[in-house]
């Protein structure tokens, strides 16, 4: 996972080039048809969370540090991007039925991928915060 000179978030796959199945993260190997050959490639920043649930505990720890306020709970799923492979990420939501089956944009990738509502977001110089619409009150 990296992010370019201009702070968008980005995820690196890779594919093979012998059946062309696309791995996350990038791989030096294929997982399907073991090829050796294999390059990397930028992912999508958009997809359709497949399914979710809410964290409602904290971690183990190690590695899991939890933050000085105390933990909170929080989305987490897998989001189908168009290249066909399927992201663990956090998601900004607190509702599993108001987050599966819709389509999420990149805002987040170290130190894990985070995903937010498309349509949900506005932008500035620094950051990209999610917000909530009308619609989806």
């Amino acid at each position: 996972m990296t992010e370019n000179q201009t702070l968008s978030p980005r995820l690196r796959g890779s594919r093979c080039e012998h059946c062309e199945t696309v791995a996350f993260p990038a791989s030096v190997s294929c997982q399907r048809c073991g090829g050796s050959e294999t390059t990397g490639i930028d992912l999508s920043t958009t997809g359709t969370v497949w399914t979710a649930t809410i964290q409602r505990f904290p971690p183990k720890s190690p590695p899991y540090v939890p933050p000085a306020e105390g933990f909170s709970p929080y989305a987490v799923g897998y989001v189908e991007l168009p290249e066909g492979v399927k992201v663990e990420a956090l998601l900004d939501g607190t509702s599993p039925v108001d987050l599966i089956g819709r389509e999420v944009v990149l805002v987040g990738s170290d130190p894990v991928p985070s995903f937010a509502l498309a349509g949900a977001l506005t932008t500035n110089a620094s950051t990209t915060t999610a917000v909530t619409t009308e619609e989806e009150v």
